[in-house]
């Protein structure tokens, strides 16, 4: 269910299919220093995944950092109504049946300040999506910034990424057609490359876990 990532993150992968494609979805949870969990992108809440966040310490914030990873969201407010709920940009139109506590940017939210880092990845507007760093275990925390489908577990998934051109851990050809700013998304790029991430934790594949930095890097290196 929750794996151990690092000190005070998990992660907790779920099947997905999308367009009928089996690519997997992820879900991040931090335990900040107040001993709150910070809960980014959320699965199902089945009984199995509650009884896991559960043990781990009280639910602090809900996360849904992009325009495709909020599915979830609205059960588990209900579920956490303590919790804050969070949206990236957009959002807030698109789930109107979701009491929002905030649309996030740039600047860190009182409940995680000084834990996490946050850039918002405007550059790619279709997603929209806010990207994390885990200042303690220097852990990038994303949804669709990076992904990692050239050795998925399905044949099919994986063919259909080589068809994509894509080859290693990088946004595929479909997230750079669909750059609108180019300039901005350096900036915003080259703001998390600032960070230094050791570890990059995404939706979709498997995870970096060294090197975090260089992989960031050259997988935008078209920008």
């Amino acid at each position: 269910m929750l794996e151990p990532l690092t000190d005070d993150v998990w992660t907790a992968a779920s099947p997905l299919r999308f367009f009928g494609l089996e690519v997997g979805t992820r879900m991040t949870v931090v335990r900040l220093p107040s001993g709150g969990l910070f809960v980014h992108s959320p699965i199902a809440l089945d009984a199995d995944v509650r009884e896991a966040v559960d043990a781990l310490g009280p639910v602090t914030a809900i996360v849904a950092p992009c325009l495709f990873h909020h599915r979830f969201v609205g059960e588990w407010a209900q579920a956490y109504p303590a919790a804050s709920v969070s949206a990236c940009p957009g959002l807030d139109a698109k789930r109107k049946d979701v009491a929002w506590s905030r649309v996030l940017r740039d600047e860190p939210a009182d409940e995680w300040k000084g834990s996490l880092e946050q850039t918002f990845f405007g550059g790619l507007p279709v997603s929209n999506e806010v990207v994390f760093f885990h200042r303690k275990s220097k852990t990038l925390i994303s949804s669709d910034l990076i992904f990692n489908l050239a050795s998925h577990g399905s044949g099919v998934t994986r063919a259909v990424a080589f068809m994509l051109g894509h080859r290693k851990p990088s946004p595929t050809l479909i997230e750079r057609m669909l750059v609108k700013d180019r300039a901005a998304a350096r900036q915003q790029i080259d703001r998390m490359v600032a960070w230094g991430a050791e570890r990059l934790v995404f939706a979709h594949g498997e995870l970096v876990l060294e090197d975090g930095t260089s992989v960031l890097r050259e997988g935008y290196l078209w920008l």
